[in-house]
């Protein structure tokens, strides 16, 4: 885990501050939004650019995995969403939207890290990650139009823009990229992919800053709402952490691919989940503080139960 990955949270969180502060300028808050879109498709564009889809097939030699994976990220994760967006958010169907669309989208990237602090099976959860982002595509927009549905009135056709803008795009220019450098891997494994792993996070950090530069004074006006998403969020880790190790148990999985499946299973895709917010209800910020919020409070408990899991790996060996 490089430096930038260990005080991701951080730099976050000061985007979020920096945001505020200079959207007291009317000038820049004027011209912030602008700049949103832009530094989400570079850092997906990035983010793309480093996802193995050479390796979707290995995803398919674990039947049982895969399918336990993706029932539980697919069908359970946002079923249980909208439940707890129900119970605590009904009040506030901006925050709910945003938990939701933070809560149906498993992780891509950085999961990866914390499956290795924990001694996980490393190799299998790299090779359903691309099928996990496929799926991403497909199903986003159809969770939105069910759940989002229920909330407010959502145009379908406002989603599927959104996803085709700043999901589609930055990947098949992801994918144009290795095939016009196939014959050079040497080029991307050495500049373009270190290159983007240190700034994935800095072009999501300036996306954040830009969006609450934007609509800082809305923001500022609803901060005591933050309150009410702790508990949800919260409730949603605590839950599909047993809900995975149950599976584990269940289906007998050996303790590193338990592990894998449990951080699949946690960690969440908040920058696809971010950039589609963005695009699709620019003129509701509180659906993106839901989204900027959460892995405040998300990165702090996958460092935790990875060093849980790697405990009671320990207690096991002894």
């Amino acid at each position: 885990m490089n430096i930038i990955e260990k005080f991701q949270t951080l730099l976050i969180l000061a985007a979020v501050i920096a945001g505020l502060v200079l959207g007291q300028a009317a000038v820049l808050a004027a011209y912030a939004e602008v700049l949103v879109v832009p530094f989400l498709l570079v850092m997906l564009y990035g983010l793309f650019l480093a996802i193995p889809l050479k390796d979707l097939r290995q995803a398919f030699t674990h039947r049982t995995f895969l399918g336990v994976s993706l029932g539980i990220n697919f069908v359970w994760t946002p079923l249980l969403a909208w439940g707890l967006g129900a119970l605590f958010l009904d009040g506030h169907p901006a925050l709910w939207l945003g938990f939701i669309m933070l809560m149906v989208t498993p992780c891509t990237d950085w999961y990866l890290v914390f499956t290795s602090i924990a001694k996980g099976n490393l190799s299998l959860s790299t090779s359903i990650l691309p099928l996990n982002m496929i799926l991403q595509f497909l199903l986003l927009p159809l969770y939105l139009f069910l759940f989002a549905g229920t909330i407010e009135t959502v145009a379908l056709a406002t989603i599927i823009e959104s996803v085709l803008l700043v999901l589609l795009l930055p990947f098949l220019l992801a994918q144009g990229t290795k095939y016009i450098w196939r014959k050079r891997p040497d080029v991307l494994e050495q500049k373009l992919l270190p290159f983007f792993s240190h700034a994935q996070i800095i072009f999501l950090s300036l996306a954040v800053a830009a969006m609450f530069a934007a609509q800082g004074a809305a923001l500022l006006n609803n901060l005591s709402v933050i309150t009410v998403l702790v508990l949800p969020v919260l409730l949603f880790f605590v839950i599909n952490v047993t809900v995975a190790q149950t599976a584990g148990r269940l289906f007998r999985f050996s303790y590193a691919d338990t592990v894998s499946l449990t951080l699949t299973t946690v960690a969440r895709n908040s920058p696809v989940a971010l950039a589609i917010a963005v695009t699709a209800f620019p003129g509701q910020p509180l659906v993106a503080l839901a989204l900027v919020i959460g892995p405040l409070i998300e990165l702090p408990v996958l460092a935790m139960v990875a060093q849980l899991l790697r405990s009671s790996r320990k207690r096991l060996l002894n």
